[in-house]
């Protein structure tokens, strides 16, 4: 996994236990944190190719959509 990658899975985890804290959900085993990091970078790509948005942006729009 490159530099980027890693990078983008670390902010997805850390955006993910946010929400989890904020909306009061329990944390996922790791197992499982890293299947949903892994599958928030992969569709924050796709969505960034079709859209030529930032991935950064898209992760954040993508979490605060599971809030609703």
């Amino acid at each position: 996994m490159g530099f980027f990658k890693e990078q983008e899975m670390v902010l997805a985890k850390k955006l993910l236990i946010w929400h989890s804290r904020k909306s009061g959900v329990p944390l996922p085993d790791d197992a499982r944190m890293e299947e949903l990091a892994a599958g928030l970078v992969r569709d924050a790509h796709r969505i960034a190719g079709e859209r030529g948005k930032n991935v950064l942006l898209i992760l954040k729009e993508m979490l605060s959509d599971m809030k609703k």
